[in-house]
C-alpha cells in the first residue's frame, strides 16, 4: 500500500502512546482520521480530540467506517477483543498494525530510528529537540509525552525521527537510514526465547539499512558484535557514540561541555547518541550541545511531580527493568547530592508483568536494594494471566536477603498511606514502574 494514496484512516486503540501520535501525523498529512479506544480519557487523547478527530469508545463494528482506505490497530486489541478484530478484518479494508503503519510512513522519508532495550524514548526526545533547535524541521513520533504535552511533532522536512520498539520485532517494519541502538538487554522474554533471540531481531533490523546508512551504537559492547557485523555487510557506516571522532576535533573538544539537566550516566550516553546524529546531519556542535543541555526530560522519565505536605520531593519514573531501575536510582542519588538532599531515597515500585518479574527476580532484588526504602505494590499483569509462582511478597523477601528495606502492600491506597508516613523533608520519593503506578504520585500530592 502507498501511504500517500490513503485518504480516510480509522484507528483502533487510538489512545495508545504511539498510535495516537500516528493518528496526529496522518491528520497533519491531510487525511480524514477517526478511531476508537477502550478508555475514554487517557492523557494521550487530549491532543487527538483537540484536532477535532472523532473518537468512539469500545469495540463496536458498526462504528467502523466502511469507506475507510486503511484501518490501523494496536496489537493489544488482538488479545483484548479477538471477535471484534475478526469482524474488522472481514470488512475487506486493508488492516495494518501500528508498527506496519509506521513502516508505511517511513518508506518515503529519511528515517532516524532509535532502538534499544533502555533509553530509546529519552534519546528520541533529545534528538528531536536538537534537530528542532537546528531548524531541520523533523516529523517526530516518540513513545512518551514531550514537555510540550505531545507525543508528536509535525515537520515539513523529509526527516522522520521515530522510536523503534523491538517487542514482537515491531521495528522490522521500519526503513531506517540512521539506526541507533542504545543498548541490548534481556527484556520482553514473554516473546523472545533468550538474549540470542533478541540479538537476532536487531541483526535483522540493521540489515534493513541502505549502503549509505549509519549504525550508531557502543562498539565496545560485546552483545552488539553480531549486529555490527550485519551492518557492515550491507555497507553501513558504524559510529561509536562513546568515542568522539578524531576527524571532528570540534565535536571531540565540545562533548566535555555536556551539562545535562536530567541526571544519571545513562542520560549522558543518550545525549552522546544524539550528538552522533547531529554530526551526521551537520548540526553545529554548539547548537547540538545547547539543545541537549536545555533538555528537561519527558513524561514519566524522572519527572518532577511536586512536594508532599511534609516537604518530600515526589518524582515519577517509567523504569520497569532491573537495569533501568539501577540507572534511575543511581541518577537519583546523583541528583540528591547536587541538590543537597540528605534524606532517604524511597521507591514505590509496581512490578510489571509476571513473566518479567519471575525471570529477573534476583536482578530486581539487587537493583531495588540500592534504595533506602522500597514500597512494593502488587504485580501489574497487563497482557498476562495471573502466575501464582511469583508475587510481590516473594520479591520482597529477595530484596531483604540483599540487605534492602522493603514493605509489600496490597493496594495503591495502602502504598499512599505508607509513603506519606515515611517521606519527610529532605527525602526523595519516586513512584516507579510501567503500569498505573503513576497515579500514586498524584495521590501523594
Amino acid at each position: 500500500m502507498n501511504f500517500k494514496d490513503t485518504e480516510k484512516v480509522y484507528f483502533i486503540g487510538i489512545g495508545g502512546i504511539g498510535i495516537s501520535a500516528l493518528a496526529q501525523l496522518m491528520h497533519h498529512e491531510g487525511k480524514t482520521v477517526s478511531g476508537t479506544n477502550d478508555n475514554p480519557s487517557p492523557e494521550t487523547l487530549d491532543r487527538v480530540r483537540a484536532l477535532g478527530i472523532e473518537i468512539n469508545i469500545g469495540a463496536d463494528i458498526d462504528k467502523v467506517p466502511k469507506d475507510a482506505d486503511l484501518i490501523v490497530y494496536s496489537l493489544a486489541w488482538d488479545d483484548r477483543e479477538p471477535e471484534f478484530m475478526k469482524a474488522v478484518r472481514a470488512l475487506g479494508i486493508p488492516v495494518f498494525s501500528y508498527p506496519q503503519a509506521l513502516g508505511l510512513v517511513s518508506v518515503d522519508k529519511y528515517t532516524i530510528a532509535i532502538s534499544g532495550t533502555h533509553g530509546k524514548t529519552t534519546t528520541t526526545a533529545m534528538i528531536a529537540e536538537m534537530m528542532i533547535e537546528a531548524k531541520l524541521d523533523p516529523t517526530v513520533i516518540v513513545g512518551s509525552l514531550l514537555k510540550s504535552g505531545s507525543n508528536f511533532v509535525p515537520g515539513e522536512s523529509n526527516y522522520f525521527v521515530v522510536e523503534a520498539c523491538e517487542y514482537r520485532r515491531s521495528f522490522l517494519n521500519l526503513n531506517p537510514n540512521i539506526a541507533i541502538i542504545t543498548n541490548i538487554d534481556n527484556d520482553h522474554l514473554d516473546y523472545y526465547k533468550d538474549l540470542a533471540d533478541i540479538q537476532s531481531a536487531f541483526v535483522e533490523f540493521v540489515g534493513k539499512l541502505p549502503a549509505d546508512g549509519f549504525l550508531i551504537c557502543d562498539t565496545d559492547d560485546l552483545l552488539l558484535v553480531p549486529i555490527i557485523e550485519a551492518a557492515k555487510k550491507v555497507g553501513a557506516q558504524i559510529i561509536n557514540y562513546r568515542a568522539p571522532r578524531e576527524e571532528n576535533n570540534e565535536l571531540g573538544g565540545e562533548t566535555s561541555k555536556l551539562d545535562l539537566k536530567v541526571p544519571g550516566e545513562h542520560n549522558i550516553k543518550n545525549a552522546m547518541c544524539a550528538l552522533s546524529v547531529g554530526e551526521i546531519l551537520k548540526v553545529s556542535p554548539s547548537t547540538a550541545l545547547g539543545a541537549l543541555n536545555k533538555f528537561s526530560g519527558t513524561w514519566r522519565r524522572f519527572e518532577f511531580k511536586g512536594e508532599t505536605k511534609e516537604g518530600a520531593l515526589v518524582y515519577d519514573d517509567y523504569a520497569h527493568h532491573p537495569t533501568e531501575i539501577k540507572a534511575s536510582i543511581l541518577g537519583a542519588r546523583e541528583f540528591m547530592k547536587k541538590r543537597g538532599l540528605e534524606g532517604k531515597l524511597i521507591i514505590a515500585f509496581q512490578p510489571h508483568l509476571y513473566s518479567r518479574t519471575k525471570l529477573l527476580k534476583d536482578d530486581f532484588a539487587e537493583a531495588l536494594a540500592l534504595a533506602d526504602q522500597v514500597i512494593l505494590l502488587p504485580i501489574y499483569a497487563a497482557r498476562e494471566p495471573v502466575d501464582p509462582e511469583i508475587t510481590s511478597d516473594i520479591l520482597a523477601e529477595l530484596i531483604r536477603a540483599k540487605g534492602g528495606a522493603v514493605d509489600s502492600v496490597q493496594n495503591p491506597l495502602e502504598a499512599s498511606k505508607m509513603a506519606l508516613e515515611q517521606a519527610q523533608r529532605g527525602d526523595l520519593l519516586i513512584t516507579m514502574g510501567a503500569g498505573d503506578v503513576s497515579q500514586l504520585a498524584s495521590n501523594l500530592l
